[in-house]
């Protein structure tokens, strides 16, 4: 490729912290119009090259050419001024301000000593016409849906003059029609002549959406390819520096006895709904946004009341009023936002896992230190927790080692029933296989588990049956030998359209 068809230019940038290499010598190109994929597991590189290419951090050594203008580093004004913005997947949009208004903002037009709403509201306008998007200018950010809002954030970018887009995990909010919506803003954009930059863990929207991908793995830069010349297993197996089974674990045991049912659970959003678990197996809860399984896994575990559960554990009658009611009984939950419920990320990975048994590692109103390092030493190890110490901040960790944490406070408590919600959103390839296999060995050692998942591969691959939910209700159950992507979903939207 010439130099006029390149954008942007990543000559030899090393990054250091304290002698960790971040990043390594780096080198590749993004050509002028195109979306360009950055792929790597959870510490590869890719977050620490985001923060030097928007000025955020300064790189140790080496260089960028973005535009034709050389830069050795740069400041978060520089960045926006060259026409490089971020969408990230957490969004910095003022709720109770418009679409216009949030899409101008700190830029606004003036009309003597106020904003000129009309003139900002028709801009805004043109500019959603322009992607093809149907969105009122006045209508207000905290009405929107995700994908909405994801979009106002592109909207931001181009009223700021973006050459470059860099796109952080911008779909691991967004639900598969979402996702379709966002898709095609991205191919307009493309269209226009815009310059994608597009991280995501989620190889398939890879291989839709990018036209070429530059693997990061352990700070290097691994290689730069068209799409075009790979496949996903080729591709995994560049992310992870070796060939990855992709085939999910098998059951190992049959299916025990029955340790939950639930035989009407009505209210916080539910209906009616149904369904027993036994030892050993992995339920699977299948679902559109907004079914009613996160829901559902909160009444279970206690942190939401409903008007009616009749529910039987170990064929007693289960009605917990607390989470500590539940992890008594022996009921855990892996929560969807494990940064936010189920971790305290300023804390040791020591005091998280044993956070939920302190009450068996204390003498009177002080901790056992030894029994501590015990509980901590024992999941750490079992769970491949990777880390040089168990006094670290859990806010360090990649995703899926945080993710072992949360599970490794769940086991502490000796629960018998695991209830995992999206156990892998947000974890990169070489993780979620790591998490499949703990669910299964789990499993097989006689734990029950449920679990909530909005990635059909994953629900139909590791499920040993599957209930699907519509609406509130539990309007399916699935064997292994019925599995297929049109059932669940013509079951999952059923309630939706019966009720349209």
């Amino acid at each position: 490729m010439s130099e006029q068809d390149i954008l942007l230019k990543i000559e030899h940038l090393s990054k250091y912290y304290s002698g960790v290499k971040a990043l390594d010598d780096v080198s590749f190109a993004v050509r002028r119009g195109e979306v360009h994929a950055i792929c790597g597991e959870n510490g590869a590189g890719k977050s620490t090259l985001i923060k030097i290419l928007t000025g955020a951090i300064e790189p140790t050594r080496g260089q960028f050419k973005f535009a034709g203008k050389i830069y050795e580093k740069i400041t978060p004004p520089q960045a926006i001024e060259a026409g490089i913005r971020v969408i990230y997947q957490e969004f910095t949009l003022i709720p109770y301000l418009s679409v216009a208004e949030n899409v101008f903002y700190g830029q606004e037009l003036m009309k003597g000593i106020v904003i000129d709403s009309k003139e900002i509201n028709r801009m805004t306008s043109r500019m959603c016409r322009e992607l093809g998007i149907d969105m009122n200018p006045r209508t207000k950010a905290e009405s929107l849906g995700v994908a909405h809002q994801q979009i106002v954030e592109i909207l931001k970018a181009i009223s700021q003059s973006a050459k470059l887009f860099i796109m952080d995990e911008p779909t691991a909010p967004l639900t598969m029609n979402e996702t379709k919506i966002f898709f095609g803003v991205v191919e307009k954009l493309k269209a226009e002549g815009a310059t994608i930059i597009f991280i995501s863990h989620r190889l398939e929207e890879i291989f839709e959406i990018c036209d070429s991908v530059t693997v990061f793995c352990d700070g290097k830069c691994v290689v730069t390819k068209d799409i075009a010349e790979l496949d996903k297993k080729s591709l995994i197996s560049y992310m992870v520096g070796r060939d990855l089974d992709e085939n999910y674990p098998k059951p190992g045991v049959a299916p025990g006895e029955e340790i939950l049912r639930v035989d009407n659970v009505t209210g916080n959003g539910l209906k009616n709904v149904k369904f027993s678990l036994r030892r050993g197996e992995i339920l699977g809860f299948g679902g559109l946004v907004g079914a009613g399984r996160t829901e559902l896994a909160k009444v279970i575990f206690g942190a939401d009341a409903a008007d009616r559960c009749d529910m039987m554990f170990k064929g007693k009658p289960y009605a917990p009023k607390s989470p500590a009611d539940a992890l008594a009984f022996g009921i855990g939950l892996i929560p969807e936002d494990r940064k936010a419920q189920g971790l305290v990320m300023e804390m040791s990975i020591r005091q998280n896992i044993t956070i939920g048994v302190l009450k068996k590692i204390s003498r009177g109103i002080f901790i056992d230190g030894g029994m501590e390092d015990r509980y901590t030493d024992k999941y750490m190890s079992s769970l491949k927790i990777n880390t040089p110490s168990a006094g670290a901040p859990v806010k360090y960790l990649s995703g899926g080692n945080q993710q072992k944490v949360v599970l490794a406070k769940m086991l502490a408590t000796n629960c018998d029933v695991l209830i995992f919600d999206e156990p892998t959103r947000g974890i990169d390839v070489g993780a979620k296989q790591e998490i499949y296999h703990l669910m299964r060995e789990l499993a097989d050692e006689g734990k029950a588990i449920m679990m909530i998942s909005s990635e059909m591969p994953e629900l139909v691959g590791l499920s040993d049956r599957i209930v699907v939910m519509s609406g509130g209700q539990s309007v399916a159950e699935l064997q292994r030998e019925e599995y297929s992507q049109e059932l669940i979903l013509g079951h999952a939207s059923s309630k939706l359209s019966a009720e349209v």
